[in-house]
């Protein structure tokens, strides 16, 4: 069901899978498999998406934050491989809650402007994505801070995804998850691209992304409460 609802929201506002499914999925598959298997989905769903976009690609904008997100996405499979499971979630849940604020905030950072400012967002989103499964956030407040449209960010922010969860699946690994849920997972994909274009025109963007935005907060806040118990514990 979070795959589905994650696709759909990824259709419909652009952005969104890992935001929304990320957090559950570590909730229920731990971090490991939770994580690996958001990093597949999402680069399965950007796929998807840039077939149909690929003109509106930029290359030369979006090397220097491939290439940064490059450098920064062994260390977070690091990061991932090597920390205890509560502090891992503890991590993943404050990861994710803060980007997600910055996000709502629409922070406006001089730094992250030019090409000093796609370097330090792909470095930014390559850790967070690896570690957490979520490299979304940094990159679009590259795009807020430098002026990219929403058409334009789109196709690009779809490429940087194919990109990115590659490197962290070459990393990682992919997860291990029995046939039934592979099946599952495929079919949810398949599913929620397919609700996600049925409601494409009946449903605002901007609302679309309020929706993606609340999920991805209330998944955040409710892994970084499991982190915590665990760690009490």
């Amino acid at each position: 069901m979070v795959v589905l609802l994650g696709s759909s929201v990824q259709r419909l506002a652009g952005i969104g899978f890992a935001l929304v499914a990320a957090p559950v999925l570590v909730l229920l598959l731990g971090p490991g498999d939770g994580v690996t298997l958001a990093n597949l989905a999402s680069g399965v769903i950007s796929a998807i998406g840039l077939a149909g976009a690929w003109r509106q690609v930029r290359p030369g904008a979006m090397l220097p934050l491939i290439a940064a997100a490059a450098c920064t996405v062994p260390a977070g499979s690091w990061v991932a491989a090597q920390v205890p499971e509560a502090e891992l979630l503890l991590v993943i849940g404050g990861l994710v809650s803060a980007a997600v604020l910055l996000v709502i905030r629409g922070v406006r950072v001089a730094a992250l402007r030019g090409v000093g400012g796609a370097l330090a967002a792909g470095a930014t989103s390559g850790f967070m994505n690896s570690a957490a499964g979520v490299g979304g956030p940094a990159v679009s407040l590259y795009a807020v801070n430098t002026g990219w449209t929403a058409r334009e960010f789109v196709p690009n922010a779809q490429l940087y995804g194919v990109v990115v969860n590659s490197l962290s699946l070459t990393a990682k690994g992919v997860p291990h998850l029995a046939a039934p849920a592979w099946a599952t997972a495929a079919a949810a994909i398949a599913g929620g691209t397919a609700l996600g274009h049925a409601l494409a025109d009946r449903v605002p963007e901007h609302r679309a992304r309020r929706v993606v935005l609340g999920l991805a907060l209330a998944g955040g806040l409710a892994t970084l409460a499991k982190g915590l118990t665990g760690l009490l514990r």
